[in-house]
């Protein structure tokens, strides 16, 4: 009799523990799971960073973001840069507008600000020009940062971290969907 109520454990155990492993196994059959490949496009070497276009008010940031933007692709993807479109396989280029300016918090008594903040908006467009392929069609991308004039940070301060955390997102915005 305890021979039958351990062999009905046994069998009840591996029905179990079969019937989990199959739910689990389907369950991952439309899962991809990792992969070791490159989140950038495999048919491209080398990027030609167009200088941005400025359509603000704000001078100077247009330079900020271009060379935040080729250090941060030189950085981070496996890209080279280059000086010449002649020479790239692929340009970037883009414009940026507007940049807004906000308060983010004033001193009580006098109501001068004790935060400001800074936002960067800019459009990308990045072509492959070996294959004529349009590989990011206008893409909008935008970044902020804060500063403090009590802390000696001035809005050039401000502009230069909002323009090195756009042109993050601008390469983040040139991986491959997934």
């Amino acid at each position: 009799m305890e021979h039958q109520k351990i062999n009905y454990a046994v069998n009840t155990a591996l029905a179990i523990f079969f019937v989990c492993i199959s739910i689990g196994l389907v369950g991952c059959e439309g899962i991809s799971g990792y992969s070791t490949e490159s989140l950038y496009p495999d048919n491209v070497a080398t990027v030609y960073v167009k200088m941005f276009e400025n359509k603000t008010f704000e001078r100077g940031i247009e330079y900020e973001l271009t060379d935040a933007l080729a250090k941060q692709i030189e950085a981070s993807t496996p890209y080279k840069i280059v000086s010449s479109a002649d020479r790239a396989d692929t340009i970037l280029t883009g414009y940026i507008g507007p940049v807004g300016k906000s308060i983010l918090s004033a001193e009580r008594e006098t109501g001068r600000p004790l935060e400001k903040e800074v936002l960067i908006n800019a459009t990308v467009s990045w072509k492959n020009l070996k294959t004529g392929d349009i590989l990011l069609n206008a893409e909008q991308v935008s970044a902020s940062a804060t500063y403090s004039e009590w802390q000696n940070q001035g809005f050039a301060y401000g502009s230069t971290l909002a323009a090195n955390k756009l042109a993050k997102r601008i390469v983040e915005a040139m991986e491959k969907s997934w």
